[in-house]
């Protein structure tokens, strides 16, 4: 939904300098984003990813009246639970490894495509998904993901990207086993084998597209499950969706709600943008039009 509101030009830049290129691109992403016209109150690269949320806090508090984020997916989902109910614009530099939100957004990836993203877009104000009460930006998952985002050492992340991360995906799939999924949706208990499970509230996850019908403005969340007992099919699916074959569907069901009820067995821990954050059972909602965010004109 877009607003009439202008994109504010006073703004607050804060970087997650431990983000893949966080540390490299601060003081470029500083210099050019007042050469597009933006006045930074204050400018802040964050070498400590537990104070970020502090920093935008301090920043809100200070009535900035936007916040441009830098960093990878988890350090945007970190920071949207304090946007939410404020009267702030949250503007997107994306400076991880597979940038979904930004993504999902239609951000450019480049710096100087985000930049000038925000110094000509316009304002939309669009929804958040919520596990419990905790909300995130664009994804959660649980099967492999999280037993990458746990595990995957923090350098060979940042150094060699969507690669590294692909490589050890490859080496946990190997020690990974399937398990029994219950989505509640309110009217009836679905019971199936799942390997991975998706909570989209937008449509990548990993950098990939996972589905056409999750949108940040449908009022709805979007559970899909890889189903089955066969792992492979979970390489199969991920293949065909970074491929985009028409057959990429065959192996999953999806279930759409306001509010859906999601459990395991065994209970699964829960990856959230990339962070390990909870772990079933959980209730998963939609906070309809929560925030408003930045998007190229």
């Amino acid at each position: 939904m877009t607003t009439n509101l202008p994109v504010p030009r006073e703004a607050v830049l804060i970087v997650n300098a431990k983000s893949r290129r966080g540390a490299a691109l601060f003081e470029q992403a500083r210099q050019k984003v007042e050469a597009a016209g933006i006045r930074l109150i204050a400018a802040h690269p964050v070498r400590d990813p537990d104070l970020l949320d502090d920093t935008v806090r301090d920043a809100i508090r200070s009535g900035a009246p936007m916040v441009i984020v830098g960093g990878g997916d988890g350090s945007l989902s970190g920071v949207v639970d304090d946007v939410v109910g404020k009267d702030v614009v949250f503007a997107v530099l994306p400076l991880g490894t597979a940038n979904s939100f930004a993504r999902t957004l239609g951000i450019p990836l480049d710096l100087d495509g985000a930049i000038s993203a925000i110094a000509t877009g316009k304002r939309r104000r669009v929804d958040l998904g919520m596990i419990d009460q905790d909300y995130f930006a664009n994804a959660a998952a649980m099967g492999l993901s999280p037993m990458i985002g746990e595990s995957v050492p923090h350098n060979l992340k940042k150094y060699l990207g969507r690669v590294g991360y692909l490589t050890w995906a490859v080496w946990c799939f190997a020690r990974f086993r399937p398990f029994r999924v219950f989505v509640d949706d309110g009217t009836k208990t679905h019971r199936m084998w799942g390997s991975e499970v998706r909570i989209l509230n937008g449509r990548f996850h990993g950098g990939v597209v996972m589905s056409d019908e999750a949108c940040v403005e449908s009022g709805e969340m979007l559970i899909q499950v890889v189903t089955g007992r066969n792992r492979w099919r979970l390489a199969w699916d991920w293949y065909a969706r970074f491929f985009r074959l028409r057959t990429r569907d065959q192996n999953v069901s999806e279930f759409r709600g306001a509010e859906l009820k999601l459990d395991t067995r065994p209970h699964r821990k829960i990856s959230i943008d990339g962070e390990v954050l909870a772990r079933t059972p959980v209730m998963v909602r939609v906070a309809e039009r929560a925030i408003d965010v930045v998007v190229p004109a």
